[in-house]
């Protein structure tokens, strides 16, 4: 089996600086703007952006429900590059049920940004349950978000 059966892709070319979408994938005030997709909301954001700096986030259903996320950056590159993952809380504590690693880029590319971000599970069974949960059009959502956001950033 090889890593790609557990991947999950979106890449899109975003007309805004990398700087600029780097800000809102590490700013906590940016990420509440944009990271779940509406009606959804992002209410608590707190994030130490370096190589073993967690991060913890608070997402809101429309009803109210509350879904905590915590996890810990890998690797850090300022405008270029984001390694996260769920495996790990706070520090290095093991999370109770770790669920993937998301690789994020952003690459100049004719003037504007190619945004990748590549999220790939520990089991096959883990990518297709967060298919489920819809992430092409959860993170699709998102990403639009994003850009949105971007633009009035530039």
């Amino acid at each position: 089996m090889t890593t790609e059966t557990h991947e999950l892709r979106i890449t899109r070319l975003i007309d805004a600086p990398r700087a600029v979408l780097y800000r809102c994938w590490t700013e906590p005030e940016l990420i509440k703007q944009w990271f779940t997709p509406r009606p959804w909301t992002t209410p608590v954001v707190e994030t130490d952006v370096r190589a073993g700096g967690s991060s913890r986030m608070i997402f809101r259903g429309p009803e109210g429900q509350e879904f905590p996320n915590a996890g810990v950056y890998l690797e850090v590159v300022p405008n270029a590059k984001l390694v996260f993952t769920d495996a790990f809380t706070d520090a290095w504590t093991p999370s109770a049920k770790p669920f993937m690693v998301a690789t994020v880029t952003f690459a100049d590319e004719g003037g504007k940004t190619r945004y990748d971000a590549v999220v790939k599970h520990w089991t096959a069974a883990d990518k297709a349950q967060h298919e489920q949960m819809g992430f092409h059009e959860g993170w699709g959502k998102a990403t639009d978000q994003l850009e949105a956001l971007a633009r009035t950033l530039t």
